[in-house]
């Protein structure tokens, strides 16, 4: 078994994400290339963006604090600490409306 703090991640990975021109930082808690749950704690902060991008199979994003806008085309839904949005089938993309911090959980198909 294995244990790790989450909140603690995000806040190294917001002060790491302020230091890098793309206002962006993250790292990968469970899974990866060989596996078919990934899942990454992405920190932005206020004003940067996951630029539209397809989605790789099933996918939910937990913020863990700040506050956040997933869109997809003409429909968005803004995010804030403990909210957990389903991130759609279809190119998307995440714009951070304050320093944000969340959890990417993603099944690849």
């Amino acid at each position: 078994m294995e244990k790790s703090s989450l909140v603690a991640l995000a806040r190294e990975l917001l002060a790491d994400a302020h230091l890098t021109s793309s206002g962006r930082s993250a790292r990968t808690v469970y899974g990866g290339h060989e596996r078919v749950l990934r899942q990454t704690v992405v920190a932005l902060t206020a004003g940067s963006a996951l630029a539209e991008h397809e989605n790789p199979g099933e996918a939910t994003v937990q913020v863990l604090s700040g506050k956040l806008v997933l869109k997809a085309g003409e429909v968005s839904w803004e995010g804030s600490p403990g909210d957990h949005l389903v991130v759609p089938l279809v190119r998307h993309s995440v714009q951070a409306l304050e320093d944000c911090a969340f959890l990417l959980t993603v099944a690849k198909v």
